[in-house]
């Protein structure tokens, strides 16, 4: 997967980084406050998948003795990065702009050529802009599966690919308004309609930011594997002949694919040391052989462990008689 979030990561820089600069030129050229904020707006966008590609290569790093378990919390930390640039640089400053452009009024506004580039710009920019949303889509509609679009965008543990879609998605809607703020100023010779156009691209990012910052707060806090996941692992070492149940199970991703397990497992009371030691090896194999994503698992032999008393409700959930 993280082959494939590059792919997008890519795609999305190159496109919006040629937006970016056709939008700046034809805001320039005719004086267009919406422009100008959607050219902020594909800045913005730009330096996002900068932060996302930097993020990836951090998260990769190896672990040092100051931090142990590596650094797979820089692939959250950096999306939650974006959702703030996309707040500050794309949704704060087009809101400026359009609250500026109305106190400016009319007479404020100049028209510095013919806006025609604005139509230029803006067709071309949604074409780009389509092109890298397709290959956001196809990538994410692999990683959906079976499962809904909404509950992929709430429960993945691979924030890229649904950044980057949200991201898109706001530059296509971006672009649709920009385009019509700037046809309605030109059709009624009222440019409030600019500067509409601006607040209202503001307040899409200001929307967008919110929907990822959540989003990847909860998963830089440290999120579980999914109950699918702990539910498979917890069949896959009550499976084996040695194990009497599981009483506790602890998972928390520290990046996409990098995950700590904690069990507590009550044995067979009869086993040896040895057995025991055997059997923990044994289940470690098997855990890490179908979820390599398990990085660290620890295991503690807890034959007294009272699983009605797990105040955290961290005990095993099993279905009631």
């Amino acid at each position: 997967m993280a082959g494939n979030s590059k792919k997008v990561v890519y795609a999305a820089m190159a496109g919006n980084g040629l937006i970016a600069a056709s939008k700046f030129a034809a805001g320039i050229f005719t004086g267009s406050t919406a422009m100008i904020s959607e050219a902020v707006h594909s800045v913005a966008d730009t330096s996002n998948q900068g932060l996302l590609l930097f993020g990836m290569r951090r998260a990769n790093r190896r672990p040092t003795k100051l931090h142990p378990l590596g650094y797979a919390p820089e692939s959250y930390f950096w999306p939650f990065m974006v959702a703030i640039v996309i707040f500050l640089l794309g949704g704060v400053f087009a809101i400026y702009e359009g609250v500026h452009g109305f106190m400016a009024g009319q007479e404020g506004h100049t028209e510095h050529g013919d806006p025609m580039w604005n139509y230029i710009v803006l067709g071309a920019a949604i074409v780009f802009e389509g092109y890298v949303f397709m290959v956001a889509l196809k990538e994410f509609w692999k990683l959906k599966g079976e499962r809904k679009a909404v509950e992929v965008f709430l429960k993945t543990k691979d924030p890229t690919i649904p950044v980057v879609l949200m991201e898109d998605s706001a530059a296509l809607l971006g672009l649709i308004i920009a385009l019509a703020a700037v046809g309605l100023t030109q059709a009624t010779g009222w440019y409030g309609w600019d500067a509409l156009g601006s607040l209202s691209i503001g307040i899409l990012l200001v929307a967008v930011s919110y929907l990822l910052a959540r989003e990847t707060h909860s998963l830089l806090l440290g999120e579980s594997a999914s109950l699918e996941v702990r539910q498979r692992i917890v069949d896959m070492v009550e499976a084996d002949a040695e194990v009497e149940e599981v009483t506790q199970l602890i998972s928390m991703h520290r990046g996409p694919e990098d995950v700590i397990l904690a069990l507590k497992i009550h044995f067979d009371r009869e086993l040896g040391i040895g057995d025991v030691e055997g059997a923990i090896n044994r289940i470690e194999t098997a855990i890490r052989k179908e979820m390599p994503e398990m990085k660290r698992i620890f295991i503690e032999p807890d034959s007294h462990y009272d699983a009605s008393k797990d105040e955290a409700g961290l005990a095993v959930a099993r279905p009631q008689p």
